[in-house]
């Protein structure tokens, strides 16, 4: 009977324990969930704040609210970077039209409204005057000069997203022109794969499969034909074929056709863009198509590749494979929603779940918690066979090439940390 009451009293011990540890799991989880709530809002409402749908003057500084105030001759730019028509901003549209759809906050929707609206409101006025080809001389540049996937990818998929409750026809003649664009004008290799023309004749750039597949991914969605994802699937796995490091477990940042090889780094956010397109593609992807599971199977090698340079604090590196490279927060935000969502869509395991709990906390320590500012996120960058190009790299403050990327991580955390 002693040895009964003695185990009783033991087995009462480890349940009352168990029971703790788990309401302080519970807890943990429902204060990172409240924190990481509270800091996508303030990302995006300090974004808000600091956008101000005008026109600045080279020369004197005076302000112009639309391109009908401005005087003949005078040259000027957009005042905040958040207007222009870049692919940042695509990115940023399509983070905050979820952000707001998950959150119930339509604020978030207005300002991607009124910021699409502002580009198409007054393009004409640039393209009218503008004198020659080069697009990044001129506001909007880009919406009226389209070269390139970045020029159209990311944004016509912000406004395919937007036309689900603002669809106006110039909208949708944008979205019809892009979709030409990329199927029929966009270079491209023999093989059909999608090229750029610099810095060398056809140089493959692993960005570009998102700047490709965001917008074709969802033209397949919403037009049901399966020209779009039968071409998005080409190009993920003919990416992999040129650009994959199987020993590594990486992508190159480039190929370059005229010598047959690739570039020598393996940057950090372009393995981030090649794993978001994966990931926009299969979410979207019908459940029959012929290559579905072949493109599981490469985003899981690329998880899995990845997975294994992350860093004890949760985040990874300016260059993947290099340990005395900076810590880079937009790669890192970029891997946390790709493993994310890849769990919670059932693309990989439950048990890797833990990489993007662990690079969210990282990025959390990359965020001001007072004013929503975030550190450590690479500037612009080209492709380089100069190692030490990407190691010194700026990391400016609130660098825009990574605010849409932490929001879609933070917002695919939202689910995790329920």
């Amino acid at each position: 009977m002693l040895i009964i009451n003695k185990y009783s009293f033991y087995l009462k011990g480890f349940l009352l324990g168990f029971l703790i540890l788990i309401l302080l799991n519970v807890k943990i989880f429902s204060q990172s969930k409240n924190e990481t709530e509270k800091v996508l809002m303030m990302m995006s409402s300090e974004i808000i704040k600091s956008t101000s749908f005008s026109f600045i003057s080279d020369s004197s500084g005076r302000e112009f609210n639309s391109t009908n105030e401005i005087p003949v001759g005078e040259k000027v730019k957009i005042k905040s970077p958040y207007n222009d028509w870049r692919y940042w901003n695509g990115v940023l549209g399509i983070s905050f039209l979820k952000l707001s759809s998950k959150l119930n906050l339509p604020e978030l929707k207005h300002f991607v409204s009124r910021n699409l609206a502002f580009a198409f409101d007054n393009v004409d006025y640039f393209k009218s005057n503008h004198k020659d080809g080069w697009k990044w001389s001129y506001p909007f540049g880009q919406l009226f000069i389209t070269e390139e996937l970045d020029d159209c990818g990311a944004m016509g998929a912000s406004l395919i997203e937007l036309t689900k409750f603002d669809n106006q026809p110039r909208y949708q003649n944008y979205i019809n022109s892009s979709a030409n664009h990329i199927l029929k004008k966009q270079i491209r290799l023999k093989d059909k794969t999608l090229v750029r023309h610099f810095p060398a004749k056809y140089t493959i750039w692993a960005d570009d499969l998102y700047m490709g597949l965001v917008f074709l991914s969802r033209m397949g969605e919403i037009t049901g034909e399966q020209k779009y994802f039968d071409d998005a699937a080409l190009q993920v796995i003919n990416y992999h074929k040129y650009l994959f490091n199987e020993q590594k477990g990486l992508m190159h940042h480039c190929w370059y056709s005229d010598l047959k090889r690739n570039g020598v780094a393996f940057w950090g956010r372009a393995n981030g863009w090649a794993l978001l397109a994966q990931i926009e593609l299969l979410e979207r992807l019908p459940l029959n198509h012929p290559k579905r599971k072949i493109l599981i199977s490469l985003l899981q090698k690329h998880i899995l590749g990845i997975s294994q340079y992350q860093s004890s604090n949760g985040l990874w590196r300016q260059l993947l494979d290099k340990p005395d490279s900076y810590n880079e927060t937009s790669c890192s935000a970029m891997f946390t929603y790709v493993v994310a969502s890849a769990v919670k869509n059932g693309f990989i395991e439950e048990r890797y779940l833990s990489i993007a709990i662990r690079g969210w906390e990282g990025i959390m320590t990359k965020i001001d918690k007072d004013t929503g500012e975030v550190e450590g996120v690479c500037a612009g960058t080209v492709v380089s066979d100069d190692l030490v190009y990407y190691y010194n790299r700026p990391t400016p403050l609130n660098d825009i090439h990574g605010l849409g990327a932490i929001i879609l991580a933070g917002i695919e955390m939202l689910d995790v940390l329920k």
